[in-house]
């Protein structure tokens, strides 16, 4: 382009140069008058032709100069700089300074911007699960392909993105996830509709195949839902709160439906569910960081309208993760402790209404050993809700190998002591394997 302008510069120079130098000449007829406007029409015929040919060859270099500097167009704004090429028939200048080059910027969006918008990230994650041992309490298929979870996400627009996973398994397709999320509110708040797993703890808002070990926790299983856990529709309201030096707080409330699993069961449409959650993070070193949570959630259950259930919880994370060997050594031990109140009838006596209290734990830690093994455990122990004087406990060891990190394969004994009766247990040995492979671009869980 600037060859483009300094070729204009000269061809207005040189018409007003000719037009200054050139003899004052009287015509003495018409058609000498025209004769000299068609030889004037013919220069200027020759010029354009001549600045057309310079056009063509400088948007042919600037064409292959996108190409070699920038192979794959952006969905964004890119800078391409230039240097200006020599005229024709000059010797090669030294390298232009930074003044000298050209910027452009490109066009946002385009075709493939397009493309991108109506393409959202697609991922698919296979969860492939066995088990060999004894188990007559609980027992676990011997080969089971557990889920198959696919995977959409999108930003729909500078306002808002959308999240949807769905789980594929044996006996069924299930919406394990499908929400908007809505980020420029006045007030710093933060607004996701749909359905999602409730902010309560942290072991239920973490999907299957983001665990550290193969089945959920005890407490998960007997208090709080087991597997899906507390995962309704509803609003969920989140804001990042004023807090200490050092610390990162947020609090977040959701009402929802109040249908969960085992847990909340809506008879009514007025009998919703509501949830809150306060998180404390704060860094202690470069490497180690502490995470802290209160919850909360209350909702009626299955023995009617009038019978309600509420759910305490709180929990303890603590990551060490050096920054320049993440991927080498890393530690990370959880604790998560759950109290129910559960509304019910007596079984002693049938019209006496009374509440049902139970606790359950679990504690687990993990240590990354190398880029390809980490090495675990984990205690539990949790009563069962509608009869606290049932409590199972147990222990597990697991290992981990990564063959990358789209792939993990790991492996889990499991002990257990499992009531079946307040007065009778019975002893679970039992070892599992798990085979788990990520396709796609499949986003970060929240830590």
């Amino acid at each position: 382009m600037k060859r483009f302008a300094a070729l204009s510069a000269l061809l207005l120079f040189y018409s007003f140069a000719h037009a200054q130098d050139a003899p004052t000449l009287v015509v003495k007829s018409d058609v000498s008058r025209a004769n000299t406007e068609d030889a004037r029409m013919k220069i200027l015929e020759e010029q354009v032709r001549m600045l057309a040919g310079e056009v063509a060859i400088l948007r042919s270099d600037l064409a292959e100069l996108r190409k070699t500097k920038s192979p794959e167009r952006s969905s964004g704004p890119q800078v391409l700089l230039a240097s200006a090429r020599p005229e024709p028939g000059m010797l090669s200048p030294s390298p232009a300074p930074a003044a000298a080059q050209v910027v452009q910027t490109q066009t946002f969006g385009g075709a493939s911007g397009n493309a991108k918008l109506l393409n959202p990230d697609i991922s698919l994650i296979g969860d492939f699960i066995g088990t060999a041992g004894r188990n007559n309490v609980s027992p676990s298929p011997s080969l089971e392909m557990h889920e198959s979870e696919v995977g959409l996400q999108a930003i729909i627009d500078p306002y808002a993105r959308a999240d949807a996973f769905l789980s594929f398994g044996e006996t069924g397709v299930n919406v394990e996830e499908a929400y908007v999320t809505f980020t420029s509110l006045p007030a710093g708040l933060l607004l996701k509709v749909g359905k999602k797993r409730a902010d309560f703890g942290k072991v239920n808002t973490i999907h299957n195949h983001a665990l550290p070990f193969i089945d959920r926790p005890l407490v998960t299983n007997n208090l709080v839902g087991g597997e899906d856990g507390i995962d309704d529709a509803g609003f969920f309201l989140s804001r990042f709160l004023p807090a200490p030096k050092n610390w990162f707080l947020e609090g977040s409330a959701e009402v929802l439906r109040g249908d969960s699993a085992e847990v909340f069961q809506a008879i009514r449409r007025q009998d919703v569910s509501v949830v809150g959650h306060l998180r404390a993070y704060r860094d202690l070193t470069e490497s180690t960081n502490l995470d802290l949570g209160l919850s909360y959630a209350r909702g009626h259950n299955n023995n009617g309208s009038n019978f309600l259930t509420n759910l305490y919880s709180g929990d303890a994370t603590l990551r060490w993760k050096p920054l320049r060997r993440a991927i080498y050594n890393s530690f990370l031990f959880r604790t998560e402790l759950v109290w129910s109140a559960r509304n019910q009838l007596s079984a002693a006596l049938p019209s006496l209404l009374q509440t049902e209290h139970a606790f359950g734990m679990y504690s687990s830690a993990e240590y990354r050993v190398n880029r390809r093994w980490t090495v675990g455990g984990r205690f539990d122990r949790s009563g069962h809700a509608t009869d606290a004087r049932l409590t199972d406990s147990g222990v597990s060891g697991i290992l981990t190998y990564w063959p990358s990190e789209f792939s993990q394969i790991r492996g889990q004994y499991r002990f257990g002591h499992l009531a079946t009766t307040p007065t009778d247990f019975s002893n679970a040995n039992e070892f599992l394997f798990q085979f788990l492979f990520v396709m796609g671009a499949h986003g970060a869980h929240p830590f």
